[in-house]
């Protein structure tokens, strides 16, 4: 009997380890990635809007530069940079220079940008290819005053051909943007690597009109715009499931799409285009349009959050 009743307190001494070890499992699979999920997001949003920005100062200034884009007169278009042209040295070079002036209203730039194409080609040709280096470019949010500073170099392909100032009469152009080595310093301190694969097509109505898409597949996972490691530590893939769209009449802001970022914790959708109640709107003008994240944990359960952007 004496044994009987030490295999029995035995057994239940077993249970309740194990009870005790599977609800601390259990509390552990619903840590609380709200923080985790809505800052990531948002370096990743802020990254991808800055690498675009930065094409479309390019864009910009390719098409207005002797030697790349048309004939004319060199000068800046780009309201906080200066610019340095040298069409003689093979690449010929495009160098941005961003003086951190206040000129865009919600945002300063500090850093340099070198655009590189060999000689002899031409932009406006089908598949014709930029270097582009960044170099210490620190963008700075001016509603908090929190900074990302990029380095690395990318590579722009002109898949289509075409200049963006004949839009009007071309149905669209493709530009890729593809890198291996970005590099990406947070608020915090914090360091890490990403690349890209982006592809933007530009068309017209009623004003340019620019949509974006991943061009990434790892395994099942297709349409990754950026991936790598994000300021937690952890590896990350951003894939767009629904094309990221900005139009020239709402400034080129952000108005619509859909990315989902894959963690090694948690899962998370980001719907963009909102209204403070998280319903799809209009162009705001000044206004804030809003995002809605929906995070899911390694239990299934999901959570909400809607932010300002």
């Amino acid at each position: 009997m004496k044994a009987r009743l030490l295999s029995f307190a035995a057994l239940v001494l077993s249970v309740s380890l194990l009870f005790t070890a599977c609800t601390k499992e259990a509390k552990n699979d619903e840590t609380d990635y709200t923080t985790e999920s809505a800052t990531h997001s948002d370096d990743q949003n802020r990254f991808s809007n800055e690498v675009d920005g930065v094409a479309n100062d390019i864009n910009i200034q390719l098409e207005a530069t002797p030697g790349f884009g048309r004939t004319g007169r060199i000068e800046s278009l780009i309201c906080d940079a200066t610019i340095a042209v040298d069409t003689v040295s093979n690449p010929r070079t495009i160098t941005i220079t961003y003086n951190g002036t206040n000129c865009l209203g919600n945002r300063t730039r500090t850093g340099v940008v070198i655009v590189a194409m060999a000689q002899g080609t031409h932009w406006a040709n089908p598949g014709a290819v930029l270097t582009v280096t960044y170099q210490n470019l620190k963008i700075t949010r001016l509603s908090d005053n929190k900074s990302i500073t990029i380095n690395g170099t990318q590579t722009f392909t002109n898949v289509s051909g075409g200049l963006l100032i004949n839009l009007p009469t071309l149905p669209a152009i493709t530009h890729t943007i593809t890198s291996s080595n970005m590099s990406v310093k947070f608020d915090d301190n914090s360091i890490r690597s990403w690349q890209v694969a982006r592809k933007r097509v530009f068309t017209y109505a009623g004003g340019v009109v620019i949509t974006v898409t991943g061009m990434h597949t790892d395994g099942t996972t297709t349409g990754i715009a950026e991936w790598g490691t994000n300021r937690f530590g952890n590896t990350f893939t951003t894939a767009i499931t629904s094309p990221l769209i900005f139009k020239q009449d709402c400034s080129f802001r952000l108005t619509s799409g859909v990315v989902t970022h894959t963690t090694t914790h948690f899962n998370a959708t980001v719907t963009f285009g909102l209204n403070a109640a998280g319903n799809p709107t209009s162009c705001p003008g000044a206004g804030n349009y809003y995002l809605k994240i929906v995070w899911t944990g390694p239990l299934g359960v999901a959570h909400t959050a809607i932010y300002p952007y």
